[in-house]
């Protein structure tokens, strides 16, 4: 083919081959080096033309402050490796002296580079789509990586069935056709990436899970936030900052708790009770109220309370005099509604979601007095003080009610009594 076209065109090439007569395979070895030579030239102008061109081009597209390029970047590497591929296809059928089987596969294995370097450029193209879409407001509640984690499956089993069928040298087609009797069998080989598109296609419809989520996950092992939502796993990010990747098809088989609600509210609750000594709750003498009502807090309610008992008791007559018979005002009934005024007016505690102050059922432990209220700041550091804050009050001003927190005795406490007492053995040993 190349000697009866070179003398044509190119008369010194026909001289050049007589000249290499003596040895005959300089002349394969020239023309394959220049060939080689033409696909490295080939590739090094393309990528200088296409990354200068679409460097630009990307850039005015996705321009961001501080943004790395590096992985849309990518992509024009990729698709300039063609140009090489397809330059050595066309040309190796000049070259003089290859067997015809072995051209043959060196023009097939082109093709499928070609092939392959396209795949991969689509799937790196995806990755661009998907670092434009995290871009939007949106994006957050409707990720969509996992959808083009399936479009990349299936771009490189098409790449691969194309490839196969190029060096096998049948049609794609008819590839794709035998491969029907094996759908069962890829159906159980791909079972775990289907339930995991159900489940990404169902996280995305509902909005369940969304990137910097708050989920709860035990039986996963997971506490923390949502930092990535793939195909296969959702990665979280633990308090303790290690790193959880929980199944997809999991969110959908178990439970688990999105804490997006509590920031959505803007509250976090407080749920926690002190445990009162039984033994300390009393009624208040007239003395008592008097000195209570030095509290801002109580004065309003300590005179009403003073005005519907009065009147109760009134209604009594005779038998509303005996202290047995009337109503009359109890140290912990006072310290709850304290508390609860207490909290109407803390700066940290929502007042428009549910607060209350009640007494659960006793125990062993105390009568449990529980505050039930949320505060308007769901930041972790900002609840804890505030919570602490608000204990730290209640526990310091429970003496002024007369009433004692229940706890179990200790060594101190019983050094205490002995000591108290003056009859109990000596403690500490004589030497």
């Amino acid at each position: 083919m190349a000697g009866a076209v070179a003398p044509v065109a190119f008369p010194w090439l026909e001289r050049t081959q007589a000249a290499l007569a003596p040895w005959p395979w300089v002349w394969p070895a020239l023309l394959l080096a220049a060939l080689l030579l033409a696909a490295w030239l080939a590739n090094f102008v393309t990528r200088r033309i296409l990354l200068r061109a679409l460097r630009r081009l990307l850039d005015l597209m996705a321009r961001q402050p501080g943004h790395s390029g590096a992985v849309r970047m990518r992509v024009v590497p990729r698709l300039a490796n063609v140009v090489p591929a397809l330059v050595v296809s066309a040309g190796i059928g000049w070259i003089p002296g290859l067997p015809p089987a072995l051209s043959a596969f060196i023009h097939g294995a082109c093709q499928a580079w070609v092939v392959l370097t396209l795949a991969l450029a689509l799937s790196h193209a995806l990755d661009v789509a998907n670092e434009l879409y995290e871009r939007r407001p949106d994006a957050r509640n409707k990720p969509i990586k996992g959808y083009l984690q399936v479009a990349k499956i299936a771009i490189y089993v098409l790449a691969g069935l194309s490839i196969v069928a190029t060096l096998a040298g049948v049609k794609l087609l008819h590839l794709v056709t035998g491969l029907g009797a094996a759908t069962a069998v890829l159906m159980l080989i791909f079972q775990d990436t289907i339930l995991s598109l159900v489940a990404s296609v169902q996280i995305s419809g509902d909005g369940r899970v969304r990137l910097g989520d708050w989920i709860e996950m035990p039986s996963q092992n997971a506490d923390g936030d949502v930092i990535d939502i793939a195909l296969h796993t959702i990665t979280v990010r633990n308090w303790d900052k290690t790193i959880t990747t929980v199944p997809t098809k999991k969110l959908i088989s178990e439970s688990f708790k999105n804490w997006r609600g509590m920031h959505e509210t803007g509250g976090r609750r407080i749920k926690r009770a002190l445990y009162l000594d039984q033994s300390s709750v009393r009624f208040l003498g007239a003395e008592e109220r008097a000195g209570l009502k030095r509290f801002v807090l109580l004065r309003d309610y300590l005179e009403g309370k003073e005005r519907e008992l009065a009147e109760w008791n009134a209604g009594l007559g005779a038998d509303g005099e005996l202290p047995f018979n009337a109503r009359r005002v109890t140290n912990l009934g006072t310290f709850r509604a304290y508390v609860e005024r207490y909290l109407r007016r803390h700066p940290r505690v929502h007042q428009e979601l549910t607060l209350l102050v009640r007494q659960l059922q006793p125990g062993a432990t105390g009568i449990p007095l529980e505050v039930y209220c949320f505060t308007n700041d769901t930041r972790w550091a900002v609840y804890e003080g505030a919570q602490s804050d608000i204990f730290d009050h209640l526990l310091a001003i429970l003496p002024e009610f007369g009433l004692r927190v229940f706890q179990n005795p200790a060594g101190a406490d019983f050094r205490t009594l002995v000591d108290a007492r003056g009859d109990g053995p000596d403690l500490v040993p004589s030497r």
